[in-house]
């Protein structure tokens, strides 16, 4: 079972701004907003507000998510809060291992989904298998309902990820349906009701 994740949130009808924007912390995760002076940051190569950021990434694929993001928010501030966050270990050296966020905020899901929000995370390879993506999905789902009193999400996960799969079963997700990802490829979607 994930461990209920403890954030810094105050009640949802009391979350502010700046709560909402803040780290959400963990036991071992500190989940860090890339706001847009990070992500600039970390696109350009240059030192990112005290994390320690693993050669070679952003990868070609994650370079062109984070600058997506980027632009989304440069166009529309009010994207700030459902921008991505690094997911950073809580120790010496605040090394970033992955990222996880929403795909937008409640309602990017379609006519169907109006306050569903799609969960999306990476672990980086040598990370993996050590609880640290159930950990941070539990405080991101824990996050939107303390701070937005969100109770519907989805998760589009390839096939032949069965890490993710299997994560997304113990969350208690159910399979809806697939879809084609031009990014990503064929995808199963997974709901979850809270």
């Amino acid at each position: 079972m994930a461990r209920k994740a403890r954030t810094n949130l105050p009640e949802a009808q009391d979350a502010s701004a700046a709560d909402r924007l803040a780290p959400i912390r963990t036991e071992r995760l500190e989940l860090v907003l890339l706001s847009p002076e990070l992500l600039r940051a970390i696109l350009e190569g240059e030192p990112a507000a005290g994390l320690e950021i693993p050669a070679g990434w952003p990868d070609e694929h994650d370079r062109r998510f984070l600058q997506l993001r980027l632009d989304q928010v440069t166009k529309d501030p009010g994207r700030l809060e459902w921008l991505p966050r690094a997911i950073v270990l809580r120790k010496r050296g605040r090394p970033v291992i992955g990222h996880i966020g929403f795909h937008g905020p409640p309602g990017v899901n379609g006519p169907r989904k109006p306050n569903a929000l799609e969960v999306g995370y990476t672990v980086f390879e040598p990370f993996r298998r050590r609880g640290y993506a159930t950990e941070a999905v539990s405080a991101v789902l824990a996050w939107a309902r303390e701070a937005y009193e969100i109770h519907h999400f989805v998760a589009s996960v390839s096939p032949d990820n069965v890490p993710s799969l299997a994560l997304v079963r113990r969350f208690g997700f159910r399979r809806t349906g697939r879809q084609w990802d031009d990014e990503d490829g064929e995808e199963l979607v997974f709901e979850l009701h809270l």
